[in-house]
């Protein structure tokens, strides 16, 4: 599965910059992301760096997920793909 980095967690004041917001191609809805939980995702820079990462949780009601990276993600990494094994 394919989805797209779209922003970083975040609130009014905060930005966590190990959590990123994902959707994912052909999720819908919340219960679909649901099922997502605890797959692995890996992100890869332009230079050829794997970053690993794990769903967490779903974000909102439009089938996004909220993923934790094992390192801090770098900003140009939004609008990018990642891939869910």
């Amino acid at each position: 599965m394919e989805g797209i980095i779209k922003n970083y967690k975040r609130g009014r004041h905060t930005q966590t910059t190990n959590q990123m917001v994902v959707v994912v191609k052909g999720v819908a809805n919340k219960d679909e992301a649901s099922k997502l939980v605890g797959k692995k995702t890996v992100w890869k820079s332009p230079a050829g760096k794997e970053i690993t990462g794990e769903v967490r949780s779903s974000h909102g009601n439009k089938g996004a997920v909220r993923v934790l990276f094992s390192t801090g993600m770098p900003g140009q990494a939004i609008g990018s793909k990642i891939v869910l094994n």
